[in-house]
């Protein structure tokens, strides 16, 4: 891009919009929503131009941006992109802007409410994109501090404790992560004279840099704060909790882009830094990610708030992630990233429609709603087709992304596929079951007369159904800018462990990818 530093504007643009937020008068709230939307969507433009250029056959970070910081210390600003944190970086851009409009009617504290949505915007942006390890903690540990403020001060009744909750989590495992982070880095420092946490330079250097033992001991530090985001059974006990408290558009972000930081978190650092223990615990993984993924699927079906129906769903489809991932085969980690992109416009979409009937009837208990579809039938064919695409209906996204991931566990994992291929007929039970009670039947009270879609809220939610079925249909762009890094990955996977881990059936020709690590 001519040496335009795309990845910083990407990063800080949102920032930017936040300050320019705190200058507005406080009496003039739709001037805040104005700089807000217009700021969120001048963001996605940046995203939109970097997934145009960004390089098809190149397996390496792109646009890479290296600047000294605190050389004493081994600290700088270094970003970069690659198939792993590109649609990460794209699908937090988009939501960002839907969010602003889903949140349209929220008129109490206005001014405050966009301040921290864009706080909170940057700061993932810069967990995606940050190479340097001190640069990626910072951001990691600041978005906890918008979500916090967003969750108690415009969620539901019980905010407080899920804003406080959500905090403490959190917070627990990044101390791990600290912790990890440190020793390692100390003891690149002893090895070879310079301490830097440049994850390029400490990547190289793990395998033969330390003993089995101490990687071992590492990997859980930094899975610690990873497994509790993604969040991996049994640390997901703080998502349903936080999900039905949270405003609309605070589920939408954690469902679609901060519950796969812990996603990014494994497949940035788990392989690169921490080969030899990713191979040794991925049975372990693998067992937790199928346990996430019945009993996420078993607890959904039990609940009464449709809300939660929807918080227990994402720890099924987090499952689906984690095991593409740790089947370390090429179809499995296409499946967990492709899911990564398909799971934030499907969920969010239907934390958008349950929001909607929120608004309507000031309650999400299932059994309030009925024969909605009468009275209401836009809402429920957005409803209707956003279920679809979740529970991974052929010609959606959805259906792509759980397939690859269960091709690639089959072919190394069978037994883990075949008990995985549950969770998918339990999720289209309790999805289809959630419909009828909400959607059919006859209409009575308030539920006759609810008010159908407007434009507003078809615009927030069509172009996320839109795009599920364009990369349902058409997975080929996706996969085209995922699969380089994919195979980067898993070549070096097997160079450092040295294992064949993938099956013939896996093996793809490796001959036209560039700038692997």
């Amino acid at each position: 891009m001519g040496g335009y530093p795309i990845l910083t504007a990407i990063v800080v643009a949102p920032i930017l919009g936040a300050l320019l937020v705190l200058l507005t008068p406080a009496r003039r709230p739709e001037l805040a929503r104005a700089i807000g939307l217009m700021v969120s969507m001048a963001t996605l433009g940046f995203a939109l131009l970097l997934l145009w250029k960004f390089r098809t056959n190149f397996g390496g970070f792109q646009y890479l941006e290296h600047n000294r910081w605190f050389d004493s210390l081994g600290v700088g600003y270094i970003v970069g992109v690659d198939g792993f944190s590109l649609f990460m970086v794209v699908a937090t851009a988009l939501l960002f802007p839907i969010g602003l409009l889903a949140s349209a009617k929220i008129e109490h504290r206005a001014k405050a409410y966009v301040f921290w949505f864009l706080l909170l915007e940057g700061a993932i942006l810069g967990i995606f994109l940050s190479l340097d390890l001190i640069g990626f903690f910072i951001f990691w540990e600041a978005m906890l501090v918008p979500m916090y403020f967003l969750i108690a001060g415009w969620g539901s009744a019980n905010r407080k404790y899920a804003a406080t909750k959500f905090f403490i989590y959190t917070a627990a495992g990044s101390a791990f992560l600290l912790a990890a982070m440190l020793v390692l880095a100390f003891l690149h420092q002893s090895d070879t004279g310079t301490l830097t946490f440049d994850y390029r330079v400490l990547a190289a250097w793990t395998t033969g840099g330390m003993s089995t033992t101490t990687e071992y001991w590492l990997f859980f530090g930094f899975m610690a704060a990873f497994a509790v985001k993604a969040p991996l059974f049994p640390f997901h006990t703080w998502l349903p909790d936080v999900h039905t408290e949270a405003p609309t558009a605070g589920s939408v972000v954690l469902a679609g882009v901060i519950l796969k930081m812990g996603a990014y978190g494994v497949l940035r650092f788990g392989f690169e830094l921490f080969p030899r223990a990713s191979a040794h615990f991925a049975p372990l993984f693998l067992t937790l990610a199928v346990i996430g993924i019945v009993y996420g699927s078993i607890v959904a079906a039990m609940q009464k708030d449709a809300k939660r129906v929807i918080a227990y769903s994402s720890v099924a489809h987090m499952g689906f992630i984690l095991l593409g991932i740790f089947s370390i085969t090429i179809f499995g980690l296409d499946g967990a990233t492709f899911t990564m992109v398909s799971h934030p416009l499907t969920t969010g979409a239907l934390f958008l429609v349950i929001g909607m009937l929120y608004e309507r009837r000031h309650t999400r208990q299932i059994d309030q709603f009925g024969g909605i579809w009468k009275s209401a039938p836009k809402l429920t064919a957005m409803f209707l087709v956003a279920m679809f695409a979740g529970i991974g209906l052929p010609a959606f996204s959805g259906f792509v992304g759980e397939f690859l991931a269960l091709l690639g566990t089959f072919a190394v994992h069978r037994w883990w596929g075949i008990v995985a291929t549950t969770g998918v007929i339990l999720g289209a039970v309790y999805m289809l079951w959630m419909f009828q009670r909400v959607f059919t039947g006859v209409p009575e009270g308030e539920n006759a007369e609810m008010a159908d879609a407007n434009g507003r809220e078809m615009l927030v939610v069509v172009p996320l159904l839109a795009l599920s079925l364009f990369i349902g249909l058409y997975p080929k762009p996706v996969l085209d800018r995922i699969e380089p890094t994919v195979k980067c990955a898993v070549r070096s996977f097997e160079i450092r462990t040295q294992t064949m881990q993938r099956p013939a059936s896996d093996r793809m020709d490796l001959s036209g990818v560039k700038g692997c690590r």
